[in-house]
């Protein structure tokens, strides 16, 4: 019969250090936080699923436990956390309304994308908001951002919803995710987030094998969230969360020799079990924690069908489902273009308001057809439909495009058509427009069609000919650099007024 063995251990000589730290958020977050909030370690029952086939194995069961993992991880936030420019405009900001909307944007910005590709968005993020964002490459995102906006300027008096419940509630396309994230580093609600990275973390910290994508896994991290969550630097520790989950406990190399909640974690200690029985080290009765659910299997636990796998170590924790791969389509696009008093000009067509890329402009594209002459008569059809009379002559097929959204994977025959000699299209049906290549480079289009337009370059008199590669970042289609980089600290300097009138700018 193994024993349970302490999960206590050196967080405690951590806690100390942060100490001071957690005074000074807790008086800056005084006047923020909800009166409710300050629950402790009192958990919810209502976030908290202790099914009877859940071991106590997978939870934190006392004080002492829970305080060493606040202590250890927000000591090393405090001195290892990367300097962003949001979490600094959270920590300076005073006021609350401006703070919540800086965090806001980030966090919607942060949505399946990398930090580093987010900074340089973030810090101009005051230009039109489909334009900027459209290499995020998740484009409903800031059109949801806007309407929230608006709704906060229009109905909520320019003032955010202070509490997570309300912010899920009153503002399109906050999740609970988001409105958590909002809540305690904005206002200081003592509410706990699951993201990736931490849902990674806490499923490594306390064995928890299962998809966390599943409803009964996502329910036992978001209740192991609520418990950590640090009462007096709710928003730091959320922080210190996704942050350790993206530096440290990453998802294929994870440094466990740098993380700071190493000795409470029971995956680094199956880890070490499993070296010792390995290495025939261990006998008897070890000193050895291990799952015991009261009935049943345990569905917490690395699922029968993937047992451990000596390899991977800490990694082996989570399982996910496996990925359906993305399923494939085929379209063929037109580059319609045409002289103009400043230069060329081309033809983009606006899409649907719902659905893939909604709302983005893109050249008049129609789907695959199974012959040539079938796919240039569809294609040509769609040009009239925009353009007027063309002469079919005149088009040619220049190559091809792939690229995979997130769950298609989408094949563009590229096509283009070159008016000379032919009196320019001056008016063009709602949901169409004539821009110049410079237009092209700000407009709201995605990177597929930036690919797109990199192939019709690449085959023109005079452009960046060659490989495959030069035609993907040939210096001349290759974007300048966009203006109104200090947009975001211009917007949010102090003697800038915070009224209602200056959040609706924003918003637009």
């Amino acid at each position: 019969m193994r024993k349970p063995r302490a999960a206590v251990g050196s967080g405690h000589r951590k806690q100390a250090a942060s100490q001071e730290g957690r005074q000074k958020h807790a008086k800056n977050n005084s006047q923020a936080k909800p009166s409710a909030c300050d629950a402790g370690l009192a958990r919810q029952p209502e976030e908290v699923v202790l099914q009877a086939s859940v071991s106590s194995y997978h939870l934190f069961r006392d004080v002492a436990e829970v305080t060493a993992f606040r202590g250890s991880l927000l000591s090393w936030y405090d001195q290892e956390k990367r300097d962003l420019p949001w979490r600094r405009r959270a920590e300076d900001e005073m006021d609350l309304d401006r703070r919540a909307y800086a965090v806001w944007v980030s966090e919607v910005m942060l949505q399946q994308t990398q930090v580093a590709t987010v900074i340089n968005y973030y810090t101009g993020w005051m230009q039109e908001v489909n334009q900027l964002w459209a290499g995020l490459g998740y484009y409903s995102r800031g059109r949801r951002l806007q309407e929230g906006a608006r709704k906060v300027v229009e109905e909520l008096g320019g003032h955010m919803p202070r509490t997570a419940e309300t912010l899920q509630q009153l503002l399109p396309g906050v999740g609970r995710y988001t409105a958590g994230a909002i809540a305690s580093i904005a206002f200081g609600q003592a509410t706990g987030v699951v993201d990736g990275n931490v849902a990674r973390v806490l499923c490594r910290v306390r064995a928890i094998g299962a998809d966390p994508s599943s409803t009964l896994v996502s329910q036992q991290l978001w209740g192991l969230a609520q418990q950590l969550v640090d009462p007096a630097r709710p928003g730091d520790f959320n922080q210190a969360a996704m942050e350790l989950g993206a530096t440290v406990c990453t998802p294929q190399r994870p440094l466990c020799s740098q993380c700071p909640v190493e000795s409470l974690c029971r995956a680094r200690q199956r880890v070490e079990q499993e070296q010792l029985l390995a290495s025939g080290s261990l006998s008897g009765s070890p000193d050895v924690e291990e799952c015991a659910p009261n009935t049943g299997q345990c569905h917490l636990c690395l699922p029968p069908s993937e047992p451990w796998d000596q390899t991977l170590g800490v990694v082996n924790f989570p399982r996910k489902a496996s990925r359906k791969p993305p399923r494939e389509e085929s379209s063929a696009t037109c580059v319609l273009e045409q002289p103009g008093a400043l230069g060329a000009q081309i033809l983009l067509v606006q899409r649907p308001n719902s659905g893939l890329l909604a709302g983005l402009w893109e050249f008049p594209s129609v789907t695959w057809e199974p012959s040539e002459q079938l796919q240039r008569k569809a294609l040509l059809q769609e040009l009239q439909r925009w353009a007027g009379p063309l002469p079919a002559t005149h088009l040619r097929h220049l190559g091809e495009v792939v690229h995979t959204f997130s769950h298609i994977k989408l094949t563009y025959q590229v096509y283009g058509l070159a008016l000379e000699g032919q009196t320019p299209v001056t008016t063009v049906p709602p949901g169409a427009r004539w821009l110049t290549q410079e237009e092209f480079h700000t407009a709201a289009v995605s990177t597929a069609m930036k690919k797109v337009f990199r192939v019709y370059q690449g085959q023109q008199p005079g452009t960046c000919m060659g490989s495959k590669r030069s035609q993907v970042s040939s210096p001349c289609s290759r974007k300048k650099p966009r203006m109104g980089q200090q947009v975001l600290d211009n917007f949010f300097r102090s003697h800038i007024s915070t009224d209602a009138h200056s959040l609706n700018s924003a918003a637009q």
